[in-house]
């Protein structure tokens, strides 16, 4: 088994999205969102979770579109960036109004 970082669904999307991904050992996951300039727009802290597949609607991150200060954020381009254990991956969203 793989740690991975799988494409955020619905993309593009608005207000909500999910973010699967794949752990290949037991872990601490947090998902940090960044602007395009690089700004941490918001964090979201997942938590301990075991080894297998977060694919579904029902185990998957999910964001709100909003940031830290619960704003909802603009449309554009948007990264998420999981860190689970010593695996990290980043990938490209986009919000469209």
């Amino acid at each position: 088994a793989v740690s991975a970082l799988a494409q955020n669904f619905p993309n593009p999307f608005n207000p909500e999205t999910w973010l699967p991904y794949e752990l290949a050992q037991p872990s601490h996951v947090q998902i940090s969102i960044y602007d395009p300039q690089g700004r941490l727009v918001r964090t979201l802290d997942i938590g301990h979770r075991e080894v297998g597949q977060y694919f579904t609607k029902e185990n998957a991150a999910y964001w709100d579109g909003r940031n830290n200060s619960g704003e909802r954020v603009s449309s554009g381009i948007y990264f998420y960036q999981i860190q689970a254990g010593d695996f990290q991956a980043t990938k490209k969203m986009v919000i469209l109004k």
